[in-house]
């Protein structure tokens, strides 16, 4: 039933709807006569009179004005009640709080007698939250005034017609106390995961809420309060129901978690993601600015040297690379128009594809793209790593991009630069990838709590073992042994520095696994990804014990 419907006139004046016994109603005061001396300025014929009226209004004008106002006001009829005023439109929006909010399902207005132009008036209003309903009930005055240019006897708007508490730049806010209910984020353990005890989840948090909130069996809670200008409560007025928290379950590992944090927070804007390889599931996810974007799951960077993991299969695949086998690393190559080159223009001379992997050489893998359809790297990333299709985490992410280019822009995606777009969820999902033998795509949100499709490759990594000898041997002799020194088990990484332009220093990447447990991290304008972000992974990794 519409607030209208529950609203009754008799008579032509307001009372309150049956179901509030004992509400009163405001009766227009007058004495019934005709002769008009009484009535508001809606009554008036303007062609009485010649002269604008002046001078302050009568009592009799007084009473008819506020109690036309009243009567509209308790009607709902917000926009005739805000019409009397001398400013509509603030008067429209406060009104409606009481006469077109849900939770306000019934209204009474009772006047006493004017004094002067000054009209005391009571309230009554039934407000329910969960089908649970309770009195508001307070005493306001209202001023009728005359307006000088038309000469119209209208009330004098002001916030504390409204309710007598209510101070200017103040609002009544009836209902839910805020859009959504509030949540408790769970670790994979059952505890409680807070935004004070973990800031770098704030971004994830903030995610979750919104899009778990009410499927998560919480409640806002209710109250009528009063608001600041930003909207944030001052002062409650009726308490209705207090906000009960839902609860939304993770596979983070609070361990693994606060490693994460720890290792991202003299970064500035790094971030680290840890998966477990063997069931997708995300254990770690952290953002050094918990007031930034969401740069572990949602970043869009070029993950420069990483990618030189999808790179490598594809090329193993096409029979264009075997890790024994001699394999080309000039100082330069050209392709497409654009000489590309090593850093510090080294070069290898006479070695092996495992060889120019472990060095991170460019040229290496540069030199294969005339052999290359434009569109092979990208259809590999998809068919194998999960790379570019539509992923459900649980939450929002960026799942990888891999347009098609061309020429020397097609050369620069073998290296990962280019348009390839990635972030430490993705390449942490390469890694995992590669020690799994096969994509699995990463979730944060158990599919029981919300259930989803999961995005699924055509079949096993072909070529993992070969990867994974190739990683090892990074990890051990190559660029990121630095970083990894000290860490055992089975391991496998890769370095990255990925160039932007306009920016003093490269993105510093890093993705390497531990036993079944693999994480990537980004450190945007730092240096070389095993100074920058190699420890931020391998503190990761040593958490896993």
């Amino acid at each position: 039933m519409d607030q209208k419907q529950r609203l009754a006139l008799l008579g032509g004046v307001c009372v309150a709807v049956a179901a509030l016994a004992g509400f009163g109603a405001y009766g227009m005061l007058n004495d019934g006569d005709d002769d008009g001396s009484s009535g508001s300025s809606a009554g008036r014929d303007d062609g009485e009179s010649e002269q604008t009226p002046a001078g302050p209004p009568t009592e009799e004008e007084a009473t008819a004005t506020a109690g036309a106002f009243l009567d509209a006001w308790a009607a709902g009829d917000t926009e005739a009640a805000a019409g009397l005023t001398d400013e509509p439109e603030a008067a429209r929006a406060a009104l409606a709080v009481l006469t077109e909010n849900e939770s306000v399902t019934a209204l009474a207005v009772e006047a006493g007698a004017a004094d002067g132009t000054d009209v005391p008036f009571e309230v009554t209003a039934e407000v329910s939250h969960a089908e649970q309903a309770q009195e508001l009930a307070y005493a306001s005055e209202l001023a009728v005034v005359r307006d000088e240019d038309s000469g119209e006897v209208v009330v004098d708007w002001a916030p504390a017609v409204l309710h007598p508490r209510l101070a200017e730049g103040q609002t009544l806010q009836v209902g839910p106390q805020g859009e959504l209910p509030p949540i408790e984020v769970l670790a994979n353990d059952g505890t409680e995961l807070t935004a004070e005890e973990f800031p770098g989840l704030v971004p994830v948090i903030d995610e979750l809420r919104e899009r778990y909130a009410e499927a998560a069996g919480g409640d806002a809670g209710g109250a009528v309060v009063i608001a600041d200008a930003e909207g944030e409560p001052v002062e409650t007025l009726l308490e209705l129901a207090e906000p009960v928290a839902g609860q939304v379950p993770t596979t983070l590992d609070p361990n693994l978690q606060r490693a994460a944090e720890a290792a991202v927070a003299d970064t500035g804007q790094g971030a680290v993601v840890a998966i477990q390889p063997s069931t997708g599931a995300i254990r770690a996810v952290a953002n050094a600015d918990p007031d930034g974007p969401d740069i572990a799951l949602e970043g869009s960077y070029a993950p420069g040297s990483t990618f030189k993991i999808v790179t490598a299969s594809l090329l193993l695949e096409r029979g264009l690379a075997d890790p024994g086998g001699p394999h080309p690393c000039p100082k330069f190559f050209e392709h497409g128009g654009w000489e590309f080159q090593n850093l510090d223009e080294f070069e290898i001379e006479d070695g092996t594809f495992a060889d120019s992997f472990a060095a991170s050489c460019n040229t290496a893998f540069i030199s294969q793209a005339p052999e290359l359809e434009d569109d092979e790297l990208g259809a590999h990333a998809r068919e194998y790593f999960g790379l570019g299709l539509e992923w459900q985490v649980g939450a929002t992410s960026m799942d990888g991009r891999m347009p098609v280019e061309s020429q020397a822009q097609m050369a620069a995606q073998l290296i990962g630069q280019g348009a390839v777009r990635m972030n430490p969820l993705t390449m942490a999902s390469v890694s995992a990838t590669v020690r799994n033998g096969s994509f699995l795509q990463p979730y944060l949100v158990p599919t029981d709590f919300a259930e989803r499709q999961l995005a699924t490759t055509e079949g096993p990594l072909p070529n993992a073992d070969q990867l994974r000898s190739l990683m090892n041997r990074t990890a051990t002799a190559g660029t990121a042994a630095e970083a990894m020194a000290g860490i055992g088990g089975d391991i496998g990484a890769k370095t990255g520095s990925a160039e932007v332009d306009g920016q003093e220093k490269p993105n510093a990447w890093f993705t390497a696994y531990r036993n079944d447990l693999a994480a990537a991290a980004v450190v945007p304008d730092s240096g070389h990804g095993g100074e920058f972000a190699g420890p931020v992974v391998a503190e990761v990794l040593r958490a896993a014990g």
